[in-house]
């Protein structure tokens, strides 16, 4: 029986080393395409989108405002008319499925990744990361942190500066550090 490579543990919700040099060059590919994209002439952003389009898993029509930041890409899923704005950081080290129809204000991070509570696990430098899923209709507001393993249901809007650490129902509004429930739409 073969032993798993730290990418398999990684996409298995495994503890995983990141500093495994074939997650390093593929950190780095998405590093050298985000940065291409960022410094992009504006004149040619959509050429400069078509070229950030082949780093993700899947895409529909989209559009990113730069500067755009991710881990790998491969492990975006974008739905249809998906708006980021300035800012936005996307950590996925493990699959981040975004709906339809979903706007991200300035500076909003969504991260799979997490670290273990050992400290010695710490200092050896293990990860995990978790799925995140964002349904479709959902706006998240300016600043706000989207925690590994969280599920926001479909039409939510999270509140600007908000912290999510727990799963969010389809049409509600949340807010606060953590986030929490402040109204039904």
């Amino acid at each position: 029986m073969s032993e798993l490579s730290e990418k398999q543990k990684m996409l298995a919700g495994e503890e995983y080393f990141p500093s495994n040099k074939v997650l390093q060059q593929e950190r780095f590919l998405a590093k050298t395409r985000c940065h291409a994209f960022n410094t992009a002439d504006p004149k040619n952003q959509k050429t400069a989108l078509k070229a950030l389009r082949s780093l993700f898993g899947s895409a529909s029509y989209f559009w990113l405002e730069p500067s755009f930041n991710c881990d790998y890409g491969y492990n975006i899923h974008l739905g249809k008319n998906f708006y980021t704005n300035y800012g936005v950081v996307i950590l996925d080290a493990a699959p981040v499925c975004i709906g339809d129809d979903v706007l991200l204000a300035p500076h909003v991070l969504i991260s799979t990744a997490t670290h273990p509570l050992d400290p010695l696990k710490r200092k050896k430098g293990i990860e995990t990361a978790h799925p995140i899923t964002i349904g479709n209709g959902v706006w998240v507001g300016m600043g706000a942190k989207i925690l590994p393993g969280v599920t926001i249901g479909d039409n939510a809007i999270i509140g600007a500066g908000a912290v999510v650490n727990k799963d969010v129902l389809a049409n509600t509004v949340v807010a606060g550090v953590p986030a929490k429930l402040i109204k039904h739409i």
